[in-house]
């Protein structure tokens, strides 16, 4: 009789990095059109500011059991692109406003998001643009059913989708995730808010900003029961960065060091993460973790150490980085300009990256199971 074969199960964490997360959505497409959804158990999906618009577009698509679950993440990405001539002129001014204020070529004026010239310039520039290109909020609403969601409620069905923020006023991380409550679409709209640029978003009494200052993206909630229910701890997770780990020289003039710092703050909770749960990977492999507490607590053991894809054999544990090409030269203005030229390119290399790492991590497999197979 035919054994049918345990899949799998996987997490995916996307970093947030405004419009250069269209490279996310692009490995996100090529993922799910690779079959990856039905290949693995897919059993949590987590993400920080345009990293959590990706992982929810995707999560409310596998939750709904879209055939083609890339082609809602597509839809949402075409309509953020500029494509009027006003909103193609507005993108410009803002991208090259940036890059002259990051060559100390024009002085840096900082005015709250709130402030009545902030206000009436937009008004200025709202004529000939499309509602939902100046609306995020609406913009996701068009791409999710946040009442269905509702209906849905609190669920550790998987997969389970965790969005990180950070709150205002106690200062502490904030993990909302849909095993603990029905996510809104505040919940994304906090992890994306950019101090300078938008309010606050209020939840309840708490007032957030962007998680791309905290919790870029959620890792070790991943692996914790509360977060995503014991039924859904991954054996592999999968990391989708956006900030760039290394840089090829020391940066000098001002745009330079502008584009290195914003990277460093974008990785500094990420690798902080990294280390933690490779700390917790030594300390189960030394023996300093007791097994039957991990069974009475349900957590696997050993405790997430996904070795299928592991480059150094002699590395007990791997978290793969999905990361761009080195191919692509973007500035910290890529984050923030949402032209057809910048965001195609991302889309396409997050496709090639995707492809790439399925066929490494495939390859690393078949080699390991040739190596492991008994002899006869």
């Amino acid at each position: 009789m035919a054994t049918t074969r345990k899949k799998t199960r996987i997490a995916i964490a996307c970093q947030g990095g405004g419009a250069q997360t269209a490279f996310t959505a692009g490995v996100l497409k090529a993922l799910f059109q690779a079959g990856v959804h039905e290949e693995f158990d897919i059993v949590a999906l987590s993400g920080t500011s345009g990293g959590a618009m990706c992982t929810a577009l995707a999560w409310y698509a596998l939750r709904k059991r879209d055939k083609e679950p890339w082609k809602r993440l597509m839809a949402f990405w075409e309509e953020n692109t500029a494509n009027t001539p006003q909103e193609r002129a507005f993108n410009r001014y803002l991208v090259e406003t940036l890059r002259m204020t990051n060559r100390g070529l024009i002085a840096q004026v900082q005015r709250g998001p709130k402030s009545p010239i902030v206000a009436a310039f937009m008004r200025g520039w709202s004529h000939g643009m499309r509602p939902r290109f100046t609306d995020m909020e609406g913009l996701l609403r068009e791409h999710i059913d946040f009442a269905e969601v509702k209906r849905w409620g609190a669920a550790t069905k998987s997969p389970v989708l965790i969005i990180g923020a950070i709150d205002v006023l106690s200062g502490r991380l904030a993990t909302f995730s849909s095993a603990n409550e029905s996510i809104c679409v505040e919940h994304i709209m906090a992890s994306s808010t950019v101090p300078m640029l938008f309010p606050a978003v209020e939840i309840g009494a708490g007032a957030y900003w962007d998680g791309v200052f905290s919790d870029n993206p959620p890792v070790n909630e991943l692996v914790q029961p509360i977060h995503v229910g014991p039924g859904n701890l991954p054996e592999e997770i999968w990391v989708v960065k956006i900030n760039p780990t290394m840089c090829a020289k020391t940066p000098e003039n001002p745009e330079e060091i502008v584009d290195r710092r914003n990277q460093l703050t974008g990785n500094i909770s990420l690798f902080h993460q990294l280390d933690t749960i490779a700390w917790l990977n030594d300390l189960f492999l030394k023996g300093a973790i007791d097994k039957q507490f991990l069974v009475k607590n349900n957590v696997p053991a050993p405790v997430y150490i996904p070795k299928s894809y592991a480059d150094d054999p002699d590395r007990p544990y791997h978290i793969p980085c999905i990361e761009m090409s080195g191919t692509l030269k973007l500035g910290i203005e890529s984050k923030l300009d949402r032209s057809a030229e910048n965001l195609n390119p991302l889309i396409a290399d997050g496709e090639v990256q995707a492809r790439d790492f399925l066929a490494r991590r495939a390859a690393v497999v078949k080699r390991r199971k040739a190596v492991t197979r008994p002899r006869r």
